[in-house]
């Protein structure tokens, strides 16, 4: 992958004057590439990874969904993905190998708002054929950032 990207990948923070210091070129050459990668859709979105486990108010629940479907002749799996994206509860949508054939993450306020969606949304489609959900109970790593920090072990020591 191009520095310039991983850069970004790494800290979305970086300017692109940083990003010139860093890689030793130019900052022209730096904007210049940095507007090619997004109007070319390589860049989409500039994100930060927020530790939600932390956050007291305005809980939600996610989901990981495997849904097995039936795909339309001529249409692929393409047809019915993209029907399922774009319910606004599904955050993510995969294509997956094994016994199932999408993987979903979905966002919910509670667990009944995430099994409404799977029984009056995803479930009626005649594509889906089946689907298991699988709550998210905690977050130990997200985009490569470990969430979790090791507690410091307050037991005694025991000496002889």
């Amino acid at each position: 992958m191009d520095e310039i990207l991983e850069l970004l990948e790494n800290n979305s923070k970086l300017s692109a004057e940083d990003i010139s210091k860093i890689i030793k070129k130019p900052l022209k050459y730096v904007k210049k590439k940095i507007k090619e990668y997004e109007k070319e859709g390589i860049i989409l979105k500039y994100k930060t990874v927020i530790n939600k486990e932390l956050i007291k108010e305005d809980k939600i629940v996610e989901a990981l969904i495997e849904v097995k479907v039936t795909p339309e002749k001529n249409l692929g799996f393409d047809h019915i993905a993209e029907r399922i994206y774009k319910f606004k509860e599904v955050k993510a949508c995969y294509l997956v190998s094994g016994t199932y054939d999408l993987l979903l993450i979905v966002e919910g306020k509670d667990l009944h708002t995430i099994a409404d969606f799977v029984a009056e949304k995803l479930a009626p489609l005649k594509e889906v054929k089946g689907t298991v959900t699988h709550f998210l109970l905690k977050r130990y790593k997200e985009d490569g950032i470990i969430l979790t920090k090791k507690e410091e072990d307050k037991r005694l020591a025991i000496t002889y």
